[in-house]
């Protein structure tokens, strides 16, 4: 850990500003569409309206929304929208949460405790999820001691429904499905997951953190996305990121339930507290204002005509991205995703190798497992890079083609990774690894641990 001493006295404010370009500079270059993940751009005119918004309330919190009564107006008329936008009713409830990881917590927890009461004969709560369900459903399960079973993916690579309903038990209260799932982009059958739902008595939750707030705008352009939402009866709750493709300022996702009454089962009450009695709808205490804030305006400011229109971008830059990659004979595209979210394999080409290449070359890029693939999510700052990241992509197909021995840190990190079979060990070489990169820095690896 850094050896920085709490200062004595301040610093003058250009220092402090000059302090953190600094830092930045090392960062991905996220304005230029050279990072593949984790920022979503729209434009300064946008970023400059959520910023401002979010000053405004920056000294507001969300905790308790009898005081800033202006926060619980701008949640509930969000939440609205977001239900008018999913096909639900005016049964439908929610919360606003921190983000798509604590969306997934609250909804597990909402189905554990509602189990509780209405279920009480299962004493080990278990869940029916996909192989491919994001990594927080994971944390949430560990969270909240929900046993997970992982149906496996069909060839498309959604979810075996066959398989889900073979995983059902006594003790199952609820079904995922995502929409779409993050490794690969492809909508899992919602519809047939929903009609499972019903038959077994069991709650149906849709993960559409990633594509939540694009999927219903390129349904509108005729792209092939199946009813994923309330539209679907068995669906009970949705949550979907509006610091993702809904543009707002991070960190804020919606997170909504077929109706109140389910919603109850997410609070939390103490009432025995010699502080007051105290309620909490999710997992934090304080809720920044900004954040809440910055959804509401977005929405507000975009509307359905400016989300088309940034959508029809996103689409016409992907097609350009998955023509691309697809006319290069070493890589596959994995599955047909219908959104800006997509991955692709290699045959006879380690995938890892040439994410380091490209990392070379000032691209950031995702890489994942089973199977081995680089995974790219498309906003509106990529318009425009199409050429030069295809044209890096050839050249650093071509450079571990000439080299494929080459034993890059990529290379090095997914093969300690493939040569332990103990995922109990490797989680805790993960572990170790990052506690060790955050105390001491330099590269991310298992060097030395084993």
């Amino acid at each position: 850990m850094a050896n920085t001493k709490f200062p004595e006295r301040g610093i003058p404010k250009e220092e402090v500003l000059q302090s953190l370009d600094a830092y930045r500079a090392a960062d991905g270059d996220w304005q230029h569409g050279k990072t593949w993940s984790l920022v979503y751009y729209a434009g300064e005119e946008i970023t400059a309206l959520t910023e401002e918004v979010y000053r405004k309330f920056f000294h507001t919190n969300g905790l308790n929304p009898f005081v800033f009564q202006s926060l619980k107006r701008l949640e509930t008329e969000t939440l609205s929208m977001a239900a008018d936008l999913f096909h639900g009713d005016g049964q439908v409830a929610g919360s606003l949460t921190s983000g798509g990881s604590e969306s997934i917590l609250m909804a597990v927890k909402t189905y554990r405790d509602e189990a509780r009461l209405l279920k009480p004969h299962i004493t080990q709560p278990e869940a029916v999820v996909p192989a491919s369900a994001h990594a927080a459903v994971e944390k949430a399960a560990h969270y909240f001691g929900v046993k997970l079973l992982h149906a496996p993916l069909a060839a498309d690579l959604r979810v075996d429904v066959a398989a889900v309903e073979q995983l059902i038990t006594p003790n199952t209260i609820f079904l995922l499905g995502s929409a779409p799932q993050y490794p690969h982009g492809v909508i899992d059958p919602i519809a047939e997951l929903a009609a499972l739902a019903l038959q077994h008595d069991l709650r149906l939750h849709v993960d559409a953190c990633l594509g939540g707030f694009t999927l219903p705008f390129i349904k509108e352009l005729g792209g092939n996305v199946p009813d994923f939402d309330f539209a679907v009866e068995g669906v009970t709750s949705i949550s979907a990121d509006l610091h993702k493709y809904a543009f707002a300022a991070k960190g804020v996702s919606a997170l909504l339930y077929r109706n109140a009454e389910i919603r109850k089962h997410q609070y939390f009450a103490y009432g025995d507290w010699p502080g007051g009695l105290f309620i909490s709808p999710s997992a934090t205490g304080t809720r920044p204002g900004g954040a809440i804030a910055s959804a509401w305006a977005a929405l507000k400011f975009i509307g359905r005509e400016g989300y088309l229109e940034i959508t029809r971008g996103v689409l016409a830059t992907t097609k350009k991205l998955l023509e691309g990659v697809r006319a290069i004979p070493e890589l596959e595209i994995l599955g047909d995703p219908p959104a800006g979210i997509f991955a692709f394999g290699a045959t006879h080409l380690n995938v890892h190798a040439l994410a380091d290449h490209l990392e070379h070359r000032g691209w950031v890029v995702d890489q994942q497992v089973n199977p081995a693939c680089l995974h790219f999510m498309v906003t509106p700052a990529h318009a425009g890079v199409e050429d030069a990241f295809l044209a890096d992509l050839r050249a650093a197909v071509a450079e571990v083609k000439a080299a494929p021995e080459q034993l890059t840190p990529s290379v090095a990190l997914y093969g300690m990774r493939a040569a332990v079979p103990d995922p109990a060990v490797v989680n805790q070489f993960i572990k170790d690894a990052y506690s060790r990169f955050m105390t001491e820095g330099g590269e991310f690896s298992f060097e030395g641990l084993v």
